[in-house]
């Protein structure tokens, strides 16, 4: 059986989650917190991990955030100061992209390449998750994507749709999200959950 590797944009789906929580009118978008655990849950549905990577950025107020990721998933993310210019994230994306780049090279056997994120930038030019993940799928690679459908890159989507799995986040949102200082999660049901 494949191994799975999970390779985690916690800002995109952060900034994501937040997106759907204002659509669906929960409440006032910036109190929308990620359950870590079920996200990973969902992500490797009880399949054998061959390598999880979660990358972000870290304003000084989260570093709490970062110790219950790591207490709920065992993923130590690797985490990038943001540009003292311009406050933006620094270099994210791309620290990802060597992670899935390195895993499709190391790894003895093809395994299933499961992203979680929205972002499909520079496609057109060759760089972005969307080309790497089309890189390890020539490869042999299975391929699941799990994203927000309110911030993905419509051209990935479809395309994960094609070839493997696009899981939308928004069908689960009541289980991935709850509202800071609110009612936690139930654990997440992952009875409809395709896998390639």
């Amino acid at each position: 059986m494949k191994k799975v590797y999970v390779f985690w944009d916690n800002s995109n789906v952060f900034i994501g989650a937040q997106a759907a929580f204002r659509e669906a009118q929960k409440a006032f978008p910036y109190s929308a917190r990620l359950d870590f655990k079920n996200l990973y849950r969902l992500a490797v549905v009880g399949r054998d991990v061959g390598g999880a990577y979660c990358v972000g950025s870290v304003p000084p107020e989260l570093s709490a955030v970062w110790k219950i990721l790591e207490k709920n998933t065992g993923i130590v993310p690797e985490l990038f100061e943001r540009g003292a210019d311009s406050g933006r994230e620094q270099a994210i994306d791309q620290a990802l992209q060597v992670h899935m780049l390195r895993a499709m090279a190391d790894a003895d056997e093809p395994g299933i390449a499961v992203l979680l994120t929205g972002d499909g930038s520079g496609y057109m030019t060759g760089v972005g998750f969307h080309s790497d993940l089309e890189r390890m799928h020539h490869k042999g690679w299975g391929i699941e994507v799990l994203s927000w459908e309110v911030c993905c890159n419509a051209r990935m989507q479809n395309w994960a749709q094609e070839v493997g799995v696009f899981v939308r986040l928004e069908d689960l949102i009541d289980q991935i999200v709850f509202e800071q200082n609110g009612m936690k999660v139930p654990d997440i049901n992952l009875k409809s959950r395709r896998t390639v």
